[in-house]
């Protein structure tokens, strides 16, 4: 068994990381012509960067190369290997005090195998500042640290970060290769298929819609809703509930993560203890900046799943005009709704379709901005109806 086994459909990264692994545990530093200090991870979404990422730190520090079954493996894949640090941005850009953070910890000694490996995924939210105080770190870093940057496009990065990074592409993998990969994990093949073919190659939205139904419930509100628009109260109507489905999702995971967070932070000043007045008064900077990170982060949950919601409804479309413009052998995402999709299909027109899946399109473009989340579903549903 490898480590590798968990990184889908991407045979060509496999093999560039592994020549890299093998280079590394050849020689005393972090040099050679197939293992460099600092590497950029680029592909689409569900590509699996950040899963490559982190198999490739479990390798490095596994005394066999990523066995994928030692202590050594397991503690990396399970974020506890005290040589593997893995940074998620919880902000819509990475601040300064995360970038300080992250030069402190990459200028830290191993303290069990050969190698200190950062891990920062998203690596597209460096702003110029952070962007620029990482840039010595990844340039000239300890002899025995590793970067490893997670982006969509190497063009997301600022080009002084990617002129030092290796660049490796992952590619979507096929959802033949995602089936295959649940059904390894017990999914049933029938599940299996589904879930991978609405994920579009997402092994992560994969496994979660086939591990939950209230998951795949949500997306089937989701596809359904093309059946719905009739009329402009309809809209209205539409809207608003796929705003209160997000918000109330996102909610109820933010809520047991700020209440830890909170927690632990009350905590750490002793709020408990004897001189509990005190320690609040002390607490109250660090609790009010807790709160505006914890606010910035619930607003990127909510438009992320508003952002899945319209992906959703771009595959409706998709096949929709897959019919309109194919003469046969493209498969379609939605496979099992193929009667309702030939009936939209025979009542509209492929340039009607395109055009339906360019307003998607722009929403999901608007959902970067301030705008509210509400006005754009809006003026979406409305624009479904028009076309």
């Amino acid at each position: 068994m490898s480590v590798w086994t968990r990184l889908v459909g991407q045979p060509f990264a496999i093999e560039a990381l592994q020549r890299a692994v093998d280079d590394a545990h050849s020689v005393t530093e972090v040099s050679g012509s197939a293992m460099t200090h600092a590497w950029l991870f680029t592909g689409p979404p569900g590509a699996g960067r950040s899963t490559a990422a982190i198999l490739f730190a479990a390798a490095l520090v596994c005394e066999q190369g990523g066995c994928g079954t030692c202590g050594t493996c397991a503690e990396v894949l399970a974020d506890t290997h005290p040589d593997v640090l893995r940074f998620i941005p919880q902000q819509i850009m990475i601040t300064r005090d995360e970038a300080e953070t992250l030069i402190r910890e990459s200028a830290l000694m191993p303290a069990r195998g050969r190698y200190r490996i950062i891990i920062v995924e998203d690596a597209d939210r460096l702003n110029d500042v952070s962007a620029n105080m990482l840039l010595k770190s990844i340039e000239e870093p300890h002899a025995r640290t590793v970067w490893l940057l997670c982006s969509p496009s190497s063009d997301d990065v600022l080009p002084t970060i990617r002129s030092r990074c290796r660049v490796l592409s992952l590619s979507t993998p096929s959802w033949r290769d995602v089936a295959s990969l649940l059904q390894s994990e017990g999914i049933d093949p029938a599940l299996a298929a589904y879930c991978a073919r609405a994920a579009q190659g997402h092994v992560g939205r994969a496994r979660g819609l086939a591990t939950d139904d209230a998951t795949r419930r949500r997306r089937a509100d989701i596809l359904n809703l093309p059946n719905r628009l009739v009329d402009l109260a309809s809209c209205f109507v539409a809207a608003d509930e796929i705003v209160t489905s997000a918000t109330a999702e996102a909610n109820a995971e933010m809520d047991l993560k700020d209440a830890e967070e909170r927690e632990y932070l009350l905590e750490s000043y002793g709020v408990e203890g004897a001189a509990k007045a005190k320690a609040e008064r002390a607490a109250r900077p660090a609790l009010k900046d807790l709160e505006q990170r914890q606010k910035s982060r619930r607003t990127r949950a909510v438009r992320d799943r508003l952002d899945q919601a319209l992906v959703d409804l771009m595959s409706f479309y998709r096949d929709v005009l897959v019919l309109q413009i194919a003469d046969g052998g493209v498969e379609l995402i939605n496979e099992e709704m193929r009667p309702t999709l030939l009936k939209i299909a025979h009542g509209s027109t492929a340039a009607k379709s395109r055009t339906r899946m360019d307003a998607i399109e722009r929403a999901r473009r608007q959902f970067a901005s301030n705008a509210s989340p509400q006005m754009i579903l809006e003026a979406l549903t409305i624009e479904l109806v028009r076309a």
